[in-house]
This record gives structure tokens, C-alpha cells and sequence, in this order.
């Protein structure tokens, strides 16, 4: 049994070891928020984007960093995700993106409003948060009767943009038509025609005019006119 003295240095012994410990871990921890949260990218524009989201109520129908309402997507990695070209044009004109379906308001935000989010939104997915959020795991591509053949590199435009409505190989969105085979059935000609303006070649037409430079239309363009089709042998 110890004796009070004996119990005394253990209690003040272990109480400053412990108390060393805390110190040492809160002095790491703030030694890592910095990288962390990113924070040498956190620029007049990404400030000015936080003050946006904040005063539009964003929140009220999104999440971000695991806070808000579920009514509308996550948006922690939505640059990763979706790319500024989607974010852009659907701030713009959310409608021109979904006719005729569930959209976001219009809150009519300015070219300068739009980029400064983009630039908050590229900065929120750049903090560490240990894996959160876990990326979706997608489902085997569907089997098709034509086996789609693909000899050029998908463009990132395309996977975050295009696919937002077409599929291909299975993966994709539903609201604009499947892409597999699209190198067989329509020539580069038409295909350059159509994106850089959809509304001139079909006026009814669903697909919005995208904000795409000259060199995402080729490489959309010599993508797509690389997507054949073999039939599959009976």
C-alpha cells in the first residue's frame, strides 16, 4: 500500500504526464488544421463563395461537409464530381439543364457570383476529411446485343458533364439518349454541329446549348465518333 507521500507523487506524476500527453496532441492537431482544411487556397474568391452559399440559405436544401438538408445532392465533391463546366452552366440556368423535371431555383447569380462559388466548392473538396464522402460504387455496366469499342480517351468534360444525362456502357444518366454505338450512327460533322449549339440543329430539342470551347467540342467530338458498335456474334 502506497504511503501519502508515495500517493501523492503517483497522483502528480501521472496528473503531468497526462496533462504533457493533451498538450502534445492538441499541439499537433493545430499543427495539421492548416493542411487539413486547406487552408492556402482559401482566396478572396472562395471567401466571397462562402458568403454566397450562406446568403441564398444553400444549406436549406443541400449538404456540405456533412451538414444541411437531404431535399438536394451532397455537395462536398461536387467539383470532383460534376467539374466546373456543369456547375457553371447549371447555376446559370438550372432549368435549361433539367426541362421539365425537379430543379434548382434560379436565384439569377452573376458570372463573378457563379465563379466565386465554383471556387468555394473546388476548395470544400479539397479538404481532408479522412474519406468522407465515400465515393458511390457503381454498378457492372449493363450487357448490350452491340459491345461498344472505344479507341480514344474519354474526355473529363464528358464524364462530368455528359454523363449527368446519357449513359454509356451502362453507366450514366437517363434523361437524354444512350451514347453507345453514337460514332456509328451520326458523323463528326453533325456531331460538331450539335454541341456547339443542339437548338439549331433540332429546335425542340431538350439539350441545353452548353458553355464548351472550341477544344472541349473536338475532343467530345473525336470521343464520340469513336464509340462503334460491333454486333455480337449469334
Amino acid at each position: 500500500m502506497l504511503s501519502k507521500s508515495a500517493a501523492k507523487a503517483f497522483f502528480l506524476g501521472g496528473t503531468a504526464l497526462t496533462s504533457a500527453v493533451f498538450l502534445s496532441l492538441t499541439w499537433d492537431t493545430f499543427q495539421q488544421i492548416p493542411a487539413r482544411t486547406n487552408a492556402a487556397a482559401l482566396t478572396d474568391s472562395v471567401k466571397r463563395g462562402k458568403h454566397v452559399w450562406e446568403d441564398n440559405n444553400c444549406m436549406g436544401c443541400h449538404t456540405l461537409f456533412g451538414e444541411g438538408a437531404y431535399y438536394a445532392p451532397e455537395l462536398t465533391k461536387v467539383y470532383e464530381r460534376r467539374g466546373p463546366v456543369f456547375m457553371r452552366a447549371l447555376l446559370k440556368d438550372p432549368a435549361a439543364m433539367y426541362p421539365g423535371q425537379r430543379q434548382m431555383t434560379n436565384y439569377h447569380f452573376n458570372d463573378e457570383q457563379i465563379g466565386d462559388l465554383i471556387a468555394f466548392f473546388e476548395w470544400a473538396g479539397k479538404v481532408d476529411l479522412n474519406g468522407f464522402p465515400a465515393k458511390p460504387t457503381l454498378g457492372a455496366p449493363a450487357q448490350h446485343e452491340a459491345t461498344p469499342v472505344s479507341v480514344a480517351e474519354r474526355p473529363l468534360v464528358f464524364s462530368q458533364l455528359c454523363l449527368t444525362c446519357h449513359a454509356l456502357g451502362g453507366v450514366g444518366g437517363t434523361v437524354g439518349p444512350k451514347l453507345d454505338g453514337v460514332g456509328t450512327r451520326l458523323d463528326a460533322a453533325y456531331l460538331e454541329r450539335w454541341l456547339n449549339d443542339p437548338l439549331s440543329v433540332k429546335p425542340d430539342s431538350k439539350m441545353p446549348k452548353l458553355p464548351l470551347d472550341a477544344t472541349q467540342v473536338s475532343q467530345l467530338v473525336t470521343f464520340l465518333s469513336a464509340q462503334k458498335t460491333q454486333e455480337v456474334a449469334q
